[in-house]
C-alpha cells in the first residue's frame, strides 16, 4: 500500500510534497521538494504507511529486492505529484543499505524499476552505499534520488 499525499504549504519558490508516512510525520520533513525543474526525493524506505509515526513498520520484511521496488515505486509517485514524469524524470540514484549482502537484490530491484534495459527516457546514474544502520533495523534499503521534472 503507498502512502498518501497530505496538504502542504504554498511558497512562491517552493513546491512541497509530503505523505502519511510515519518517518515524515515523526522527523518532520517532506518527501520531495520541487525547486524550478528540480525535483528532490529525501531518503525514502519500504515503510509501511498504514503504521503509527511510534512504532513505524516496514513493508517486504526481509527482502530487499521487494522493498527497493516498493520504495522506488514510493519514490515515483512523489515525483509525479510534483509534475514530473515518473521514472523517465530520474537522473541521480543513490542507494543505502546496511548489509552487504543484500547489494545484489536491492539492485536487482533498481534495475527492475530504473534499470537501462528498459530502454526509452529511463536510465540513471547510480551509487549504492553500505552504512553502518538506519533508525530501524528492519529497512534494509534507503534511496534518494534527483529528478527532473521536464525529463523527455
Amino acid at each position: 500500500m503507498a502512502s498518501k499525499s497530505i496538504p502542504t504549504p504554498t511558497s512562491a519558490t517552493k513546491q512541497f510534497y509530503a505523505t502519511d508516512s510515519p518517518w515524515e510525520a515523526a522527523y518532520g520533513h517532506y518527501r520531495a521538494i520541487r525547486v524550478g525543474q528540480q525535483i528532490y526525493v529525501s531518503g525514502t524506505t519500504a515503510a509501511d504507511p498504514e503504521s503509527p509515526p511510534e512504532n513505524p513498520r516496514m513493508l517486504c520484511p526481509g527482502d530487499a529486492r521487494g522493498q527497493t521496488q516498493a520504495t522506488l515505486k514510493e519514490v515515483i509517485k512523489a515525483i509525479q505529484s510534483l509534475g514530473g514524469r515518473g521514472a523517465e524524470s530520474i537522473v541521480r540514484t543513490q542507494l543505502f543499505i546496511q548489509r552487504h549482502e543484500d547489494a545484489p537484490a536491492v539492485m536487482q530491484g533498481f534495475t527492475d524499476i530504473l534499470g537501462r534495459q528498459l530502454g526509452g527516457d529511463i536510465g540513471s546514474t547510480a551509487i549504492l552505499l553500505v552504512v553502518s544502520s538506519f533508525a530501524d533495523p528492519e529497512m534494509l534499503v534507503e534511496i534518494m534520488v534527483d529528478a527532473i521534472a521536464d525529463a523527455s
